[in-house]
């Protein structure tokens, strides 16, 4: 697609995956504008990303053909009310948040193209897993061009927008679940005889092959959890279960619209 300039509202970890992702693929608008409340959040991408450019205010980016709106749930209306005035029919805007619908975007911009979008953060790497959903009647060629950039993330896909939430849960928090585990395993590694490196290769080439017997085999989650017949923290196991179903469940119950 011909390039557009881009703009991000909100400087965070997102907006950083992004700019990360677009970049390994040499995807990145020769025009890109950021904005952030937070100075020092903003410089920190200019000096990591140098072609970008820190926008002074929140309608600096608006005025960008492609809008990025990454900010949080909570503030997301009061950004879009910021912004009105100066997004325009031809402008896209696709948010990143979960919660508020295209129909309470649509309900404040003068702009029919909108997008929502539950980017996860292994596109940092051009590995997402990024649902996507379209405002009804969205031209299609439009929407193939756009999808064109957004699959340089990683795997880009439309769902009906009320998955989106789900897949927030179920997919784009679903790392913070595992990270600090798989870390932890690596410490339990070192503390019982492996180097450092030993010890990350034994913990990520286990897991792969792990991931690969459990999805692949053709065998049911039973009988590959019975293949292995001592279960060191098995007796933890309705705890952990608990914790996820209240955690999650109870999040997925506020972050639903």
């Amino acid at each position: 697609m011909k390039q557009k300039s881009i703009g991000f509202i909100g400087g965070g970890r997102i907006t950083r995956i992004f700019l990360q992702g677009l970049s390994n693929k040499n995807a990145l608008s020769a025009n890109v504008k950021v904005f952030d409340p937070n100075t020092e959040t903003v410089n920190s991408l200019c000096t990591d990303f140098p072609k970008i450019e820190k926008a002074e205010t929140v309608a600096g980016v608006a005025a960008q053909q492609l809008v990025f709106i990454a900010v949080h749930p909570p503030v997301m209306m009061e950004t879009l009310q910021a912004i009105k005035e100066t997004v325009n029919t031809t402008t896209v805007v696709i948010s990143l948040a979960p919660k508020i619908t295209l129909e309470k975007m649509a309900a404040v911009l003068p702009t029919q193209k909108l997008v929502r979008m539950i980017p996860n953060a292994t596109s940092y790497i051009n590995e997402g897993y990024n649902p996507v959903t379209f405002a009804p009647g969205y031209d299609p060629e439009e929407k193939k061009q756009l999808l064109k950039l957004l699959k340089k993330l990683g795997k880009t896909f439309e769902t009906e927008e009320a998955k989106l939430e789900s897949y927030a849960i179920s997919s784009a928090m679903l790392p913070t679940y595992f990270w600090f585990q798989w870390q932890q395993m690596e410490a339990i590694a070192r503390e019982t005889g492996l180097s450092e490196e030993e010890a990350r290769k034994a913990v990520s080439a286990s897991l792969k092959k792990a991931w690969k017997l459990y999805y692949q085999s053709g065998l049911q989650a039973e009988e590959v959890i019975d293949l292995i017949p001592v279960k060191p923290i098995g007796e933890n196991e309705p705890e952990i279960k608990n914790i996820l179903n209240s955690k999650l469940l109870g999040l997925f119950e506020k972050i639903k619209p």
